[in-house]
């Protein structure tokens, strides 16, 4: 970080306003062109799942997320650094240069968790015509198209985490009107034997293994 400070400070106030625009932007190119929209919404699944409100906190999640991120899209990240980042900051390229340079890796990134059908939906909705190759599909028809995807694919494993939470919460329920104890809330039974169960069967290893590997890690 202070290499790229003194570089900021060497270079033209140019390079200080691209700087600070990028920064700004940042937030929004995590969550919408990177592996943390699917890694903090299926963690949020989880977290309903379990029935647990704010456990862990939102903090804790997002951070998670951002270093699963970081974790999966490593190389891609680095791809974008060399070939983009680098070259502008030593004055080799100039910005537009820099900037195709540095989304190029997201976009290979991006096609390759996106459905073709999602990314044919974009291209329907913006009437756009045939691409020569993946290189020329524009970021106005690939980002949302990611998104769709990566929140279809989100969902489905959402899907499949809330059936063992939902199972134990029949049987609790069954179980406390067999004893005739209905007018005990079932969640407020089941929920330490959800989390008793999480812990044994090593959930957030599980989780974060498998998630990490549907990007093909």
């Amino acid at each position: 970080m202070d290499g790229v400070v003194d570089q900021l400070s060497n270079g033209a106030p140019l390079r200080v306003l691209v700087f600070l625009t990028v920064m700004t932007f940042l937030p929004g190119i995590i969550l919408s062109m990177t592996a943390f929209l699917r890694i903090i919404v299926v963690l949020g699944f989880l977290r309903n799942a379990i029935g647990l409100a704010q456990m862990p906190p939102n903090q804790v999640l997002i951070g998670l997320s951002l270093f699963l991120t970081w974790f999966v899209m490593g190389d891609v990240i680095d791809v974008a650094v060399s070939q983009g980042v680098a070259p502008y900051m030593d004055g080799q390229i100039l910005e537009m240069e820099a900037a195709e340079k540095a989304v190029a890796p997201f976009k290979s990134f991006m096609l390759e968790q996106t459905r073709g059908e999602d990314l044919a939906l974009m291209a329907n909705l913006a009437e756009a015509e045939a691409f020569g190759g993946p290189e020329d599909v524009p970021l106005r028809i690939l980002v949302p198209s990611f998104i769709t995807s990566e929140l279809r694919v989100a969902f489905s494993i959402g899907f499949l985490l809330f059936i063992p939470f939902l199972v134990i919460d029949l049987a609790t329920a069954a179980l406390l009107n067999a004893l005739g104890m209905i007018m005990l809330p079932p969640t407020a039974i089941s929920l330490p034997f959800k989390i008793l169960v999480f812990v044994l069967a090593d959930g957030w290893a599980m989780t974060i293994g498998a998630l990490t590997r549907t990007f093909g890690v």
